[in-house]
């Protein structure tokens, strides 16, 4: 118990004001915008297929009732189905789900229970991220750091059921406890990761190359080769999740079969590119222009971070973003994007200059308020 108590051991309490003022702030924000823009604009007249139903209360309306929250309630109330349906929700993955199910018999509904999930997830996963950052970089870059990740366009879907959230705690508490020596704990995290979303998948060659990075890094403990073994752990998650669809469906890559119905056939990169250059125009064009060059923006972000010699930050960031890109499908992009959190911190690190740091802000939050009113009236964002 005192090995895990020494990660919260600091000077001052910085690391649980900051974040918990930065997310406060920022729900409020979201909040405020999403119902505003609710009783003044009008919805999308876009029929949806999703499984959802209405909300009486506003707030667990917009964050319980949008796109694919559906999927998450319907897992965690009706189980996953497969076959007979023409978007199958094995293709989501089952540790948030999992926990909506157990918090649910709780509070009596799934809904304000994956709410209320995702945004302790995303609180805690800023704490980490603070302390994370600080440790390297001091407390002006891990309060930036925090603050925009909590403004990136984004991040409204990080108080949605979403599993966003519960992604970036447990991604950082496993490069956390990776740093902090504590290898076992960061080996359980990165099977939630890979119980979370199939990109998780990433924090195995990540924790390999961390492994490897303080074995040869001077004035800090070196690892023992038991610690090695975090990164063949993690994949565990996905295993078991396999297994189950093996023996409900008689399919282990049900999630990548089921995956076709929303047109994600692996594709080389280069080709995806050249459809979208010859594509008519249209809404569905810019979003997709949108999501290619967030994609663009963080596989930059992530080289850089490779330049430096942050070869686990970087590959993390990379992988992240090529990962997703390869399934074929440009389509929610920017939101697969806020879950490479080193990208962050990096920008973190620039913005110490006062003018990087009101032009990021003023982008970001634009870009957060446009989505958020977009995303409370049913219009398509990611």
């Amino acid at each position: 118990m005192k090995r895990i108590g020494s990660w919260f051991s600091a000077t001052d309490n910085r690391w649980l004001w900051v974040p918990a003022l930065a997310f406060l702030v920022t729900r409020l924000g979201i909040v405020a915008i999403a119902a505003l823009s609710v009783s003044l604009i009008p919805e999308s007249t876009t029929p949806t297929p999703y499984h959802l139903r209405g909300q009486e209360n506003v707030l667990v309306d917009l964050l319980g009732s949008r796109w694919d929250t559906g999927f998450y309630i319907s897992i965690a109330t009706e189980g996953y189905r497969y076959e007979g349906v023409p978007l199958p929700s094995v293709a989501f993955f089952p540790l948030l789900p999992l926990l909506m199910r157990l918090l649910g018999g709780l509070t009596g509904d799934v809904v304000p229970a994956g709410i209320l999930i995702s945004n302790v997830a995303l609180l805690a996963a800023m704490m980490l991220l603070y302390r994370l950052t600080d440790e390297q970089f001091g407390s002006s870059t891990a309060s930036r750091a925090v603050w925009y990740t909590l403004i990136f366009p984004m991040s409204f879907f990080g108080s949605a059921i979403y599993t966003e959230s519960l992604f970036l705690l447990c991604a950082i508490g496993a490069f956390y406890a990776a740093r902090r020596g504590h290898w076992a704990i960061a080996a359980l995290l990165g099977v939630c990761l890979t119980m979370t979303r199939l990109v998780g998948i990433i924090i195995a060659p990540v924790l390999l190359v961390e492994w490897l990075m303080q074995r040869r890094r001077a004035g800090t403990p070196i690892p023992q080769f038991r610690a090695l073994s975090a990164a063949f752990i993690a994949p565990l998650g996905l295993l078991v999740y396999m297994v189950y669809l093996r023996q409900t469906f008689g399919d282990p890559l049900a999630f990548v079969h089921a995956s076709a119905a929303w047109a994600r056939v692996p594709q080389p990169v280069p080709q995806l590119i050249n459809e979208l250059l010859h594509a008519s125009g249209g809404p569905n064009v810019l979003n997709d222009w949108i999501d290619l060059l967030a994609v663009a923006a963080f596989l930059v972000l992530g080289i850089v971070l490779l330049t430096e010699e942050r070869w686990s930050e970087g590959l993390f960031v990379v992988l992240g973003a090529l990962i997703p890109l390869s399934s074929g499908l440009l389509m929610s992009q920017r939101r697969y994007m806020w879950i490479l959190f080193p990208a962050f911190i990096l920008l973190a690190r620039w913005g110490h200059r006062p003018w990087a740091d009101r032009v990021i802000t003023f982008v970001f939050i634009l870009g957060l308020a446009i989505s958020t009113v977009l995303f409370a009236n049913w219009y398509w964002v990611a």
